[in-house]
């Protein structure tokens, strides 16, 4: 079956790969563009996981303000400033403003959730569940069940990207890793709320 070029086109600037490896990505599935750019993310993905312990400090403080009312600033680093120039770059780090900006995240990460924050909402899980009547011998479980969603739900690479919900914020900077061929690091932020207390 003859592969249409359109397709490998579009499969290559979805990728950041050349045309023959979009070529044969397609080939090798018989066509199947969903199936092929599963593929070759999974693949572009294990290259990203290898490149994560290089150094980046290069990168950008990007911003976003919606309506004059949310104010987001974050900084993302990369390794070289040929790919902090680089359009797909800049464009990533406003997504993520912006994703900040809708979301609201709490913490970058699972790591950096603040130890006291994290034994709090362990206790009102562990006190909501023996309320609840939850089985003594059960409670342990139930809570570490609900505490990894209550901080999926609230750290910022792991939220579903608000531009598509299958993946999460971490994926989608992964992703972006293996386009450009660099450790891309979401190094902080902080989100303004007009009338808001505090900077998060």
């Amino acid at each position: 079956m003859a592969v249409d070029i359109a397709q490998v086109k579009r499969l290559k600037d979805l990728t950041g790969v050349g045309l023959s490896d979009a070529k044969a990505a397609l080939d090798a599935v018989g066509g199947d563009f969903d199936k092929a750019l599963k593929e070759m993310r999974k693949k572009g993905l294990t290259k990203a996981e290898k490149r994560s312990e290089r150094m980046a400090s290069a990168g950008v403080i990007g911003s976003y303000n919606h309506d004059n009312r949310i104010g987001v600033i974050v900084e993302v680093n990369c390794e070289t400033d040929f790919v902090a120039r680089n359009e797909i770059f800049t464009n990533m780090v406003k997504d993520i403003a912006m994703h900040i900006a809708a979301s609201n995240p709490l913490y970058l990460s699972r790591e950096d959730v603040p130890e006291e924050d994290a034994k709090q909402a362990e206790a009102e899980l562990v006190e909501k569940a023996t309320t609840e009547g939850k089985p003594k011998d059960m409670i342990a479980k139930i809570v570490g069940g609900q505490l990894d969603k209550y901080f999926a739900e609230r750290c910022l690479m792991s939220q579903p990207f608000i531009k598509n919900p299958d993946i999460t914020v971490g994926d989608f900077v992964k992703e972006h890793n293996a386009r450009l061929g660099e450790n891309i690091v979401v190094r902080r932020f902080n989100r303004l709320e007009l009338g808001g207390s505090s900077i998060n």
